[in-house]
């Protein structure tokens, strides 16, 4: 039996690294002095985006101390019209690491996290 783990792909499954989900942080820069992340899919090498090829969604979890995990957003793209980047205004003092999910149409999952 396959387990989620094993759909989801880092940057150790990619040498270009163009479907891993980067993560930036910017402290007290959102609304009501609340934190920005921004999820960018292709930041350094632009992932493809036409119907045929493209990065269909991105999701942001935290993970708060005591282990439990919140759902922080989703978001989709359209191919060909929208870019595969996300901003979330997120008070991230009350999590311990930043989760984030990206689906490619072609190549499945990809994730990336940080400690915070």
């Amino acid at each position: 039996m396959m387990k989620a783990c094993e759909i989801y792909k880092t940057g150790e499954n990619e040498g270009k690294e163009k479907h891993v989900p980067e993560i930036e942080i910017c402290k007290a820069e959102g609304k009501s002095g609340k934190d920005i992340v921004k999820i960018i899919v292709g930041k350094e090498i632009s992932h493809p985006n036409t119907v045929e090829h493209h990065i269909a969604w991105a999701q942001l979890m935290g993970v708060k101390e005591n282990g439990m995990v919140i759902d922080l957003g989703k978001i989709n793209f359209a191919p060909s019209f929208t870019e595969p980047s996300a901003d979330f205004h997120i008070p991230l003092s009350e999590f311990k690491s930043i989760i984030a999910t990206s689906y490619c149409n072609l190549h499945g999952i990809w994730e990336n996290s940080i400690d915070l």
